[in-house]
């Protein structure tokens, strides 16, 4: 009997301490995202702006496979591609074409939302805002349910054609297309 108080007692301590523990942080690769560029994807809307051609100058949607359509130009890759990037390839296709010395410059209109499931009020979609951290989208998302673990969340991130999952501080960077998950606590 006192081996057995014996085997719970070193248990309930293991759990503590466990529970106590700090969680692995996200990888390395996953820390070191919010300092590289932002790439385009599906569902951004781009404000192309060809210098003295007012008929090619207008707003376009990165479709479903990462590509805008432009007349003249045609479809031009879009996805993981930087707005300097699009800008350079719009001009050279142009360039080979139609116009002479064109210049364009790429913009992001409008992103690509972000996504928020869990422990909070109201999950969904939700308009992605410039400068986000988890807790903006948190607080956008109508705050915390009551069983909702407060110090961290995990974030799905699409980066180089990967899927990359970490669990993040709630001041971490959001940035456009991310799910955020937020867990329910254990006490």
């Amino acid at each position: 009997m006192a081996r057995t108080h014996s085997l719970v007692y070193a248990l309930l301590i293991g759990l503590a301490c466990a529970a106590c523990a700090q969680r692995q942080p996200a990888v390395e690769v996953f820390r070191a995202l919010p300092s590289q560029p932002y790439t385009l994807g599906p569902g951004d809307k781009l404000r192309v702006i060809v210098f003295s051609q007012d008929n090619l100058s207008n707003i376009y949607t990165v479709d479903a496979q990462g590509r805008i359509t432009m007349p003249l130009v045609g479809t031009i890759p879009a996805t993981g591609r930087t707005t300097q990037d699009l800008a350079k390839l719009i001009e050279q296709k142009l360039r080979a074409s139609y116009l002479r010395e064109p210049r364009v410059t790429v913009e992001v209109d409008t992103y690509r939302p972000f996504f928020i499931l869990g422990e909070v009020q109201s999950s969904g979609q939700y308009p992605f805002v410039s400068g986000m951290t988890v807790q903006t989208a948190v607080a956008i998302a109508g705050g915390f349910s009551p069983r909702a673990d407060q110090n961290e969340a995990q974030i799905t991130r699409q980066q180089g054609g990967k899927v990359v999952i970490g669990t993040v501080p709630l001041t971490y960077p959001v940035q456009p297309g991310d799910t955020i998950m937020l867990k329910e606590r254990w006490f």
